[in-house]
């Protein structure tokens, strides 16, 4: 879906719920949402039982696919053909035409969470964000190369714990 703000359906819907009662008992300072509404949906289900604030931030987005948001994979496959192939060898350095990298959105992602941990530097905080932006994090905790993201996207709404050490 990249960065179309699309909401939740009604299994996201379920999904947040599950999640929000799988962390009951978990003590978190605050809650940091994308601010798409999918997103922030989540997070208002969230917060609403573990009783936390929530604060929106936008580089906590998911990639920007530039043209290519929306489209099926295989449509995109068949118009950028050569592009497709250079990503999917390098994806953490090929952009889509009009969108960014996965590395833009490490680089993106790494620096709002810097500001998370400089704000809260003892605190347990809770990120709601997209697929591919928290696979880049799970990459840098794990010392994994950014361009294997793709690989670690966590399922949707299951939970991912990281000690974030600031740059």
């Amino acid at each position: 879906m990249g960065q179309s703000d699309i909401p939740l359906n009604d299994t996201g819907r379920a999904q947040a719920q599950v999640l929000s009662q799988k962390l009951l008992g978990c003590l978190f300072a605050s809650l940091y949402t994308s601010d798409l509404k999918r997103a922030r949906e989540t997070a208002e289900t969230i917060a609403a039982v573990l009783h936390v604030p929530v604060t929106s931030d936008p580089r906590l987005r998911e990639i920007n696919q530039g043209e290519w948001e929306g489209q099926l994979v295989d449509t995109i496959k068949a118009r950028y053909a050569d592009l497709w192939q250079q990503r999917s060898v390098d994806p953490a350095k090929i952009r889509p035409p009009g969108g960014e990298t996965v590395g833009e959105v490490a680089e993106r992602v790494q620096h709002v969470l810097d500001d998370i941990a400089h704000i809260h530097p003892e605190d347990s905080i809770l990120i709601v964000s997209h697929g591919l932006a928290l696979a880049t994090v799970i990459c840098k905790v794990r010392g994994i190369p950014v361009g294997q993201a793709y690989h670690v996207i966590p399922e949707n709404a299951d939970p991912v714990w990281v000690e974030w050490e600031k740059n």
